[in-house]
């Protein structure tokens, strides 16, 4: 099998050696060479066409977002944005998964060479996905908004917390939950949502999608209540769970040890899921590389619940929902334009 080809963009000489020597370790990945600024990538990129690419949001000349921007509209290719975890590096970061960036790492604060062999394995998982990634160029959409959002629920069919929607993703998963909820009435059963991503990412995100949906969308918090019209994102370094007391949901955020390597995890939120809400669930595993949430949508299921799967044609990445599928944990594989109307439809029914 051919080795992956890399080039990274960045405009510190020693990020682009550290870089260069953490994913030379892995024998299926060939860094075939660097650029300091997207002008002397944009060339580079003619010359070498390389399978991914590392880009730097924040560098001179040119930002990484405008050079993106230009590169998705005339040559779109996998790339994996390298981000700083302040708050202007969580936005820009975001912006770019919306512009085509398959996903992204995160720069260590302090010990540059240190923090970075911490995410080696994270950051070669990242680069293999992004080389089988499907690339949207600009003006590629989803289809779901083109579709038009799902009908609003009726009074009869509107019943109390008693319905669950749980939302697992991963790589691709940023802008495949937020195609979702756009499209979702206010009205909707509660929806618990974990997106695999860093702290300080995910509240941004749900912030985000707060300002487009008409459903409200927040990051989790230990002991929030799970309310119709609302949905809650599991915070980065942290797992969520869905807990019951009486007729009362509320979720419990946690920071036990990763799961499938990740936490928050899909799997841990499924699992909750099943135990607390089992045949008043609807489960949706979307877009990502991996397997986490397979076992656990199979445990849903098995409780009684209804499973969605997006489908191979519309995922960024068919790894989590492949998994699922293979483990018999799936009701329903749709097109990511398909999900939305399909939810409103089963829990009308409930």
């Amino acid at each position: 099998m051919p080795k992956i080809r890399v080039l990274t963009v960045d405009d510190s000489a020693l990020m682009r050696q550290v870089l260069a020597t953490l994913l030379s370790k892995d024998p299926g990945i060939e860094v075939i060479g660097s650029a300091p600024d997207p002008f002397i990538a944009r060339e580079k990129i003619k010359a070498l066409n390389p399978d991914v690419i590392t880009l730097d949001v924040e560098m001179p000349k040119m930002d990484g977002l405008t050079f993106l921007e230009k590169l998705m509209r005339g040559h779109p290719m996998p790339v994996v944005m390298v981000s700083s975890l302040t708050e202007v590096g969580c936005q820009t970061t975001l912006r770019a998964l919306e512009l085509g960036a398959v996903d992204f790492i995160t720069k260590p604060k302090l010990d540059l060479r240190e923090g970075m062999e911490e995410v080696a394995q994270d950051l070669i998982a990242k680069v293999k996905a992004a080389a089988c990634a499907k690339v949207k160029g600009m003006g590629g959409d989803s289809g779901v908004r083109g579709k038009g959002v799902a009908p609003l629920l009726t009074s009869s069919m509107i019943k109390t917390t008693d319905t669950i929607i749980a939302i697992g993703s991963s790589t691709g998963g940023t802008e495949a939950v937020k195609d979702v909820l756009i499209a979702l009435p206010p009205n909707t059963p509660p929806i618990l949502i974990t997106q695999h991503m860093p702290e300080k990412f995910t509240k941004t995100w749900a912030d985000r999608m707060n300002s487009l949906c008409r459903i409200s969308v927040k990051e989790a918090e230990d002991g929030d209540s799970v309310l119709p019209g609302h949905a809650l994102v599991a915070p980065g370094g942290y797992h969520m769970t869905l807990v019951r007391s009486g007729a009362r949901y509320t979720v419990r955020i946690n920071q036990d040890p990763p799961v499938n390597r990740h936490r928050p995890s899909v799997d841990v939120l499924f699992a909750s899921v099943a135990q607390y809400a089992g045949a008043n669930a609807v489960g949706v595993i979307l877009t990502g590389m991996g397997g986490d949430g397979a076992k656990e949508m199979l445990t849903m299921k098995q409780a009684g619940a209804f499973t969605i799967a997006q489908d191979e044609a519309s995922c960024v990445v068919f790894g989590m929902p492949k998994e699922a599928i293979k483990l018999g944990g799936v009701d329903k594989v749709l097109p990511l334009a398909e999900i939305p109307a399909a939810l409103v439809a089963y829990v009308s029914k409930l």
